[in-house]
């Protein structure tokens, strides 16, 4: 079965690329890639934390450039959280901004699980991983589920790609950053596989759960961006829709994916209320009403 790495360039519409971090300084939280940031919604700990390490990697940069004593700016991370907390979609904006800051060259986001990275036999995980690691250059290299490297036992050539990436951190530690993505307890066992790992990963950011008010408000975004309305009695369902969710649910079972299914399935179900009727004006398209929600 062929595999698929999903590699994603920021944008760059109505914003400028800064040349360099000394240009950057003290400006950074007005890129575009910022406020794209910013508009998400909940995550209040994670977008604090990415404006510390945007600016810390800026101030030393400028420090360097004033012949003080810098720290050493290796930006690699660990993601920790359930599926749906937003954990790649903030990997994609932190390439942004740190392109439009002048930290990455390219600031492109390469996805990429296990099945990229190992190969079937001797060597052959090396020269996999070295092939992605430099599609990733420039930009950030993001593992999803990183912890599957090393679930195989000691004879697993997960184990060879670690090794090739913890070398590749320190090679290229100018021109990539590697995002690893996970849930926190199996995260916190993978970097013990290692010696080299936890070293290489200071900053870890967690992802908390959605409450259920930020899901509501996850929901009202997605339809508006598709230019549909919801009746109140239709948010009224959805709002008590989304408190059972959140009161009930397994921490593993969707978050804001649960909320983008509930939303896709809800448009369906408006489509095929409306299919058959002759006459549709403006309003009967854009409105989601309390029977087309599931």
């Amino acid at each position: 079965m062929a595999i698929s790495m999903k590699y994603t360039q920021p944008g760059t519409a109505g914003g400028t690329p800064v040349s360099s971090p000394a240009d950057a300084a003290y400006s950074f939280c007005r890129t575009d890639a910022f406020r794209e940031l910013e508009k998400m919604i909940g995550l209040k700990s994670v977008k604090k934390t990415i404006a510390e390490i945007s600016a810390y990697a800026l101030i030393q940069a400028r420090r360097n450039q004033q012949s003080l004593k810098a720290d050493p700016t290796a930006l690699h991370m660990v993601f920790r959280g359930n599926p749906g907390t937003g954990k790649t979609s903030v990997a994609r904006i932190l390439g942004g901004i740190f392109k439009e800051i002048g930290i990455l060259p390219k600031g492109h986001l390469l996805e990429v699980e296990r099945a990229d990275l190992v190969g079937e036999y001797i060597g052959h995980t090396a020269q996999k991983t070295r092939e992605v690691l430099k599609k990733a250059n420039g930009g950030i290299l993001f593992i999803d589920e990183a912890y599957t490297l090393a679930r195989g036992g000691g004879k697993d050539f997960g184990h060879e790609a670690i090794a090739t990436l913890v070398k590749a951190m320190e090679d290229q530690r100018n021109d990539l950053i590697v995002i690893l993505a996970g849930y926190c307890l199996e995260m916190d066992a993978f970097m013990l596989s290692n010696p080299g790992l936890r070293s290489r990963f200071a900053l870890q950011i967690d992802f908390p759960d959605y409450d259920s008010e930020e899901l509501f408000n996850i929901a009202l975004q997605m339809y508006n961006e598709r230019d549909y309305e919801l009746s109140n009695r239709c948010r009224w369902k959805l709002k008590c829709n989304l408190d059972a969710f959140v009161k009930s649910h397994h921490p593993h079972s969707g978050n804001a994916r649960y909320v983008r299914n509930l939303v896709e399935k809800s448009v369906r179900l408006q489509a095929l209320r409306l299919v058959d009727r002759e006459y549709l004006n403006r309003k009967d398209l854009m409105t989601i009403e309390a029977v087309d929600l599931p």
